[in-house]
């Protein structure tokens, strides 16, 4: 009889978490999934998971959630914060909280990785994509907070055996932040940003949970970073092309200047300040999407991991517009 293998999967409740959580399934794994107790489990609905709402701060939650397990998949993080605190809160504080739990299981756990982005790197320039090798030069908060996040991982991979994979833009079902662009098109409106041409890194988020699985299970990976991305680059122009084939629509192009982009966030960030909530759009927000080039070079992953996309742009908005159109959301 095959002896089940465990893997903890932390913000499985999220977009990308309950993507990873839904694919360790198919993998015969069992799933433990860490979230608070005011978490939202709407994704992990019916699902033969393991729920622990210890949250990222209960030390004593977390070390009975990784007791016992192989794997260890730290997904979870703060994209908005009203604060530099809360970021730097939220996405390096509780990863120190989950490598020190998983210290007392240093003996049995076979990797943990550690989900980062992008952003901790930057944006790409001169047209070349960054890779592993790129100097750091984050230029937000969230991607300074998301490289003290792995600055931080690394001091502990003397001890513990560690991974740290960068994610580039993601999309796909059940996700929020890229919606709004599937949701403005569907209603007969492509706005893009500025007057020049952008490319970006796109993945599809099974081809994300894939890209983690292997960086996992990989013997080589411990003290490693990969970026999983997309090995194609992709402009707004081919993407809206493919989206209105995909929904079937025409929409109105409208080319946003980005000093307009930045009034918008400064207006955006002085009414979030009366607000419990921090804004979507923010200063930082539009220094980020105004960036000619957000590109990454995923051939290490390739190499080492035997990582590829297996899933094509046409593919994947095809997927994603379904999926939001069987939901409702547009």
């Amino acid at each position: 009889m095959e002896i089940k293998q465990t893997a903890v999967v932390t913000g499985a409740n999220g977009f990308v978490g309950s993507h990873l959580a839904d694919y360790l399934l198919s993998k015969n794994f069992n799933v433990r999934c860490v979230v608070r107790k005011s978490s939202d489990l709407r994704w992990l609905k019916d699902k033969n998971v393991e729920i622990h709402n210890c949250g990222l701060f209960d030390k004593s939650g977390l070390s009975k959630a990784i007791t016992g397990a192989d794997y260890v998949f730290h997904v979870a993080g703060v994209v908005k914060s009203k604060t530099p605190e809360g970021y730097f809160t939220g996405n390096v504080e509780t990863t120190r909280n989950i490598l020190d739990a998983s210290l007392a299981s240093k003996d049995t756990i076979k990797k943990i990785v550690i989900v980062s982005s992008q952003t901790a790197t930057g944006p790409s320039l001169n047209g070349k994509p960054v890779d592993e090798t790129s100097e750091c030069r984050p230029i937000t908060t969230y991607g300074r907070s998301k490289l003290a996040e792995e600055e931080l991982a690394r001091s502990y991979m003397d001890k513990l055996p560690v991974t740290i994979c960068r994610a580039p833009a993601v999309f796909g079902e059940r996700d929020t932040e890229i919606f709004i662009f599937f949701k403005t098109f569907n209603s007969g409106l492509m706005t893009t940003i500025g007057f020049n041409r952008k490319l970006l890194s796109l993945i599809h988020v099974a081809d994300l949970a894939n890209g983690f699985f292997l960086a996992a299970v990989s013997k080589n990976s411990a003290g490693q970073t990969y970026f999983i991305s997309s090995e194609r680059y992709y402009s707004w122009e081919e993407i809206g092309d493919i989206t209105s084939r995909m929904l079937g629509k025409k929409p109105i192009k409208i080319k946003v200047p980005h000093s307009v982009v930045y009034s918008l966030a400064a207006v955006a960030q002085f009414f979030a300040m009366f607000s419990s909530k921090p804004a979507t759009l923010n200063i930082e927000k539009a220094r980020d999407i105004t960036q000619t080039e957000w590109t990454c070079d995923t051939g290490k992953a390739v190499r080492e991991l035997e990582y590829r996309q297996n899933i094509s742009i046409e593919e994947g908005i095809k997927r994603t517009c379904d999926w939001y159109k069987q939901m409702k959301w547009i």
